[in-house]
């Protein structure tokens, strides 16, 4: 609630952060993961973004994030859930986890370097949706397809599966030009069947 004492909008922004914005190492990497890629997939280089999502209800501004874990104290980022980086057993080790937020009055450190936002079509039940759904986002491995699902699972899939299991219309959502966001087409396909099992089982 504002101080005026009127609720402010409600609102689902999408914004595309270039990966390693403030991190030169994850950049350095990055790329070279990119140019790798592009190689063997026979293509065309692409800049690589990260998604994050900012959601405004009545009640305040969540921000919605995957990131590294950086101390114990997920409660005050508003950490929903925590995965493993790179393997299952590399989990034991904080070093290789990673924390996902649903942070109300949040920051997303490099949201500044974002080169879009969207706002995605949502009402107030829909942006509900979103952030009561996110707790029960699968914590799989990052950098690794253990569904089979076609992409590495990662930020982006956390966030593309988050928008498809809140029935966002994600063809509405574009890659900035030149760009694309690997592992967004996991959360895609897992969020979809995930949906098929829940109608199949009705």
């Amino acid at each position: 609630m504002s101080v005026s004492g009127v609720s402010p909008p409600v609102a689902v922004k999408l914004s595309w952060i270039p990966l390693g914005a403030g991190q030169q190492i994850v950049k350095i990497s990055g790329t070279a993961f990119e140019a790798i890629s592009a190689v063997l997939q026979r293509r065309t280089p692409c800049d690589i973004y990260h998604a994050a999502l900012v959601i405004t209800v009545p009640e305040g501004r969540y921000t919605i994030e995957m990131t590294p874990i950086p101390d114990h104290h997920g409660e005050t980022r508003g950490v929903v859930a925590e995965g493993p980086v790179g393997m299952k057993w590399l989990g034991r080790f904080r070093i290789f986890r990673y924390e996902i937020r649903r942070w109300s009055g949040g920051v997303i450190p490099d949201l500044n370097e974002a080169v879009s936002t969207a706002t995605i079509s949502a009402d107030a039940a829909c942006a509900h949706r979103l952030l009561e759904l996110l707790p029960t986002v699968p914590v799989l491995v990052w950098g690794r397809d253990e569904l089979h699902a076609g992409d590495m699972w990662n930020s982006n899939s956390v966030i593309a599966w988050l928008l498809t299991r809140g029935h966002i219309d994600t063809d509405q959502i574009a890659f900035p030009i030149g760009g694309r966001a690997p592992g967004w087409s996991a959360g895609l396909v897992v969020a979809k069947h995930q949906l098929n099992e829940a109608l199949t089982v009705r």
